[in-house]
């Protein structure tokens, strides 16, 4: 394999630090760029190294990995002013493309890269800051196979649960979406049953235990509800994005001729859990939402 060992991370917020700080602590070389200076600050007290612009970073770490948060921020920092694409690629200059995106967006951010002498890894990631940070995250990668092979000591060092979903970019991105449809359902449907058993009495913790542990149990809905009623809405994951992935996998869906009436009505959910004033915070802050709305 030709991967260095040297990789640097444009984003270094939840997901991105978390990723950063785990290849750190694996005796990787690692630089970041954020425009938060704080994130960068976490980052050199690791042993990182900061970068005062994303086409810096990418004159010296030969893979970077992109985890900022749409498709407007990739463009911004691969090719705008100092962005990543200005650089001169080195050897084997990859882009690992990680936030939730448009199938079409990261097609055209890959074929964008190409021409700037880049090649681009469609590999977006699933599972929290926490699971980013032990290596049990879920990373959805499409790349042509000889690519993958080039860098599977970086993807295998990111995490133990890697899934080859395609050769074509784009498939990553289709297959996040799916799941993260599946999982505004969830979590919606999870708030929901949890202010129920509130409205009728039922104390939320116990209820919550008893679902654990029978046929309505999901990872999703156990994890955002037991910080939910314990009052923890400190975001892990905005609520805003998964207002944006649901909105997303429902283009894609458009865009395909498929009718997703459940998508639609957990999408509705974010949405009005952002226009309530709820964004900035968890999205575990849909069952606030409920209990805001019933009160």
């Amino acid at each position: 394999m030709t991967n260095s060992g040297s990789v640097g991370f444009i984003g270094v917020g939840n997901m991105g630090g978390a990723m950063a700080l785990r290849l750190r602590e694996l005796g990787w070389q690692v630089g970041v760029r954020d425009l938060d200076p704080a994130r960068e600050a976490e980052g050199e007290r690791a042993g990182a190294r900061a970068w005062t612009t994303p086409a810096a970073l990418a004159a010296v770490h030969p893979v970077v990995v992109v985890a900022v948060v749409d498709a407007a921020q990739c463009g911004a920092v691969l090719f705008g002013e100092d962005g990543l694409a200005q650089a001169q690629p080195v050897a084997g200059a990859c882009v690992v493309l990680c936030p939730t995106l448009g199938p079409a967006s990261t097609e055209a951010i890959a074929a964008r890269l190409a021409g700037h002498g880049f090649d681009c890894i469609d590999a977006p990631m699933s599972g929290g800051p926490a699971r980013a940070r032990d290596g049990s995250m879920s990373v959805m990668v499409a790349c042509a196979e000889a690519l993958f092979e080039r860098h599977r000591s970086l993807i295998e060092a990111l995490s133990s649960k890697v899934f080859r979903v395609g050769e074509r970019p784009g498939d990553g991105a289709r297959s996040k979406l799916v799941n993260n449809l599946l999982a505004a359902i969830n979590l919606a449907g999870a708030a929901e049953a949890i202010a129920l058993a509130e409205r009728v009495g039922l104390d939320p913790a116990r209820t919550l235990d008893l679902i654990e542990h029978s046929s309505g149990q999901s990872w999703i809905g156990s994890d955002r509800m037991r910080r939910a009623i314990a009052g923890d809405l400190a975001p892990r994951a905005h609520t805003t994005l998964l207002a944006k992935d649901s909105r997303l996998a429902l283009e894609m869906a458009a865009a395909a001729g498929f009718e997703a009436p459940l998508g639609r009505a957990a999408a509705e959910r974010f949405r009005a859990a952002c226009a309530a004033g709820f964004g900035a915070l968890d999205d575990a802050s849909l069952l606030a939402l409920l209990r805001q709305a019933g009160a």
